[in-house]
């Protein structure tokens, strides 16, 4: 979380501490999962016909209490509000939610339930898993490029092999790039392609193997573990990550100041027992 700078203004520093307590972002977790189970029954024609009015209430008191939160957050923290990632998120998403659902931008109705991502950001423990999933970004992408190549590659060789017999399925590049990923996904890949594909050319299951040992079997799992790596290579980076991340409050603030006066008092104390 947001730390302030020690000559912040205490009418700051006093909002900081109120909006980051325990008791306020539980309570807005509570309204993230309820606004969720709200959104949920608006989907029912029946129940939108019988509560819909109060539905509707309720799910404007609650945008309102996000926004609350949003501002205040901004007048304690200024222009340094928007330096915070997470931050950045949970504006855009109440942005959304604010913008009127006129006929022309309907689909930001719909994307009301955005408002349930919130709650990445106010678990931690969500927050340090898609955290270890953007840093594992990186290595997702030579992944990705490597598996790219395979595609292309046997692509390029189905098309020219079973297309005129098969064009359906093989009859140009993204045909045969669809129908690749369902081979790789095992989504009735052996009746539904590879089988038909036999009855004509008996050695095609040979293909239809390699692809799937390479495209399934490894590189869909170097995806899995470049992101367990990512999650599980650096635990001292996460604690430090999250030390680093949490607001102190003045409690916490006051017990660091009396550490550090003791750790003081106990180096003077050597000083002068050693002193000749």
């Amino acid at each position: 979380m947001f730390e302030h700078a020690a000559d912040a203004p205490i009418w700051r520093r006093k909002i900081e501490a109120f909006v980051n307590s325990a008791t306020i972002q539980h309570f807005i977790v509570f309204l993230i999962v309820l606004n969720a189970v709200l959104l949920g029954l608006e989907t029912d024609p029946e129940i939108v016909q019988n509560i819909g009015t109060e539905l509707a209430f309720i799910d404007h008191a609650i945008l309102f209490i996000f926004t609350l939160e949003i501002v205040l957050l901004m007048a304690s923290r200024g222009w340094k509000y928007f330096l915070d990632p997470w931050c950045v998120f949970d504006f855009l998403v109440v942005s959304i939610s604010l913008v009127p659902a006129t006929e022309s931008l309907s689909v930001l109705r719909s994307l009301r339930v955005l408002r349930v991502l919130r709650l990445i950001n106010k678990v931690e423990s969500m927050k340090r898993v898609v955290s270890g999933l953007l840093s594992s970004l990186p290595g997702l992408g030579s992944v990705f490029g490597l598996i790219l190549i395979i595609f292309y590659v046997s692509g390029v060789i189905a098309t020219n092999e079973f297309g005129k017999a098969f064009p359906d399925y093989f009859g140009s590049l993204s045909n045969t790039f669809f129908t690749l990923f369902q081979v790789m996904t095992l989504e009735s890949w052996s009746d539904g392609v590879a089988r038909p594909v036999m009855e004509k050319f008996p050695y095609a299951w040979i293909f239809f193997v390699l692809f799937i040992l390479v495209a399934t079997f490894i590189v869909v799992n170097l995806f899995i573990a470049v992101i367990v790596d990512s999650l599980t290579s650096s635990p001292k980076e996460n604690v430090g990550m999250s030390e680093h991340q949490h607001h102190p409050t003045p409690l916490e603030q006051e017990v660091r100041a009396m550490r550090q006066e003791i750790s003081e008092l106990k180096e003077l104390l050597k000083a002068a027992v050693h002193k000749p």
